[in-house]
């Protein structure tokens, strides 16, 4: 496909890592990963993954109560499970998370999270990490190396434990350096895929084309990491237990933070082919199949017709019509 080439039908879009949208906070309202998900269609997303940051256990609990009730008749984008943003990750990169409520991995916490956790982010430097991915693992979740202060070794003993991807590749970790590559640059030496914030705010859209040309297409996953204020105008909105400040469609905490994004998918597509030069095949790619990939997928009923601009039209879920421009 190109772009001129009039309209493209392609597989939906699958975000990875979406803490809410549209004025809901699924860290503190997790029942309204149902009311986002029947408008993320609008985006060309058919299927998504509620993010909960780090939390305390009760509101995990509560989060996957509400993943289990489906509202009868629900239309919209798929909830494929949990993905838990923490509360396994390192207090040295916490970002806006609260360090007062992470924790060391633990067998004991994530017996009660599943079934229904599909994605975990946690820091691979922690102690009782080995453990915790490879019982993850066995259970069937993806997990993801991501709020680390990880060496590259330590980075690089994550991924050979079976670790398969890299939370907002560049944030909430240390930056690369030479002589220190950290996480960062074991993820360039792994094989695996690495979620990127791709709004030209997270990360410069040069260093989006050097994480491209040094990733390829089947490695880089475009995520949002939206949050509430996702769809709406400037203001004050929540994530989780945080107020957040959105000026000019950039959120930040109190103190200057990055916390999440007001990116949708589609945008975040469209960045990607103007950032980077790549086709639009491969633009959307980074937000379909590469991530149904990741989460094993398989084949799927879901399709997003695009107009030459990589602008919805109309998104299909399940072979029925959930949206149309």
């Amino acid at each position: 496909m190109s772009v001129g080439s009039g309209d493209i039908l392609v597989p939906g879009l699958v975000d990875l890592q979406i803490n809410g949208a549209y004025g809901h906070d699924f860290s503190s309202d997790p029942r309204s990963m149902w009311r986002v998900g029947a408008r993320l269609p609008e985006q060309g997303v058919t299927a998504f993954l509620p993010t909960i940051i780090t939390s305390r256990p009760e509101m995990i609990t509560q989060a996957l109560e509400a993943l289990h009730d489906r509202p009868p008749g629900y239309v919209g984008a798929e909830p494929l499970g949990l993905h838990l943003e923490g509360p396994f990750l390192s207090p040295r990169r916490p970002g806006v998370h609260d360090p007062a409520l992470m924790r060391s991995p633990s067998l004991e916490l994530i017996k009660d999270w599943m079934p229904g956790v599909a994605m975990m982010t946690l820091a691979p430097e922690l102690p009782g990490a080995e453990a915790t991915v490879k019982t993850l693992l066995q259970a069937g979740v993806v997990v993801s190396a991501g709020h680390s202060a990880a060496s590259y070794e330590e980075a690089l003993a994550g991924f050979a434990w079976g670790i398969g991807a890299i939370t907002h590749l560049f944030n909430a970790m240390e930056p690369f350096s030479h002589r220190e590559p950290g996480l960062v640059g074991a993820a360039f030496d792994s094989k695996a895929v690495a979620g990127i914030i791709c709004d030209g705010v997270h990360v410069h859209p040069a260093t989006v084309r050097a994480a491209w040309r040094l990733l390829g297409p089947s490695r880089l996953a475009l995520v949002t990491d939206a949050i509430a204020a996702t769809g709406l105008s400037d203001g004050a909105y929540r994530l989780g237990d945080r107020e957040v400040q959105v000026q000019n469609g950039e959120a930040t905490d109190s103190v200057g933070h990055l916390a999440g994004s007001t990116l949708t998918l589609d945008q975040a597509t469209r960045n990607l082919l103007a950032f980077t030069g790549c086709t639009p095949a491969e633009a959307v790619a980074a937000a379909s199949s590469v991530p149904a990939s990741l989460m094993r997928l398989g084949s799927r009923s879901d399709w997003v017709r695009f107009d030459e601009d990589l602008r919805p039209l109309a998104t299909i879920v399940a072979d029925r019509v959930v949206w149309e421009r």
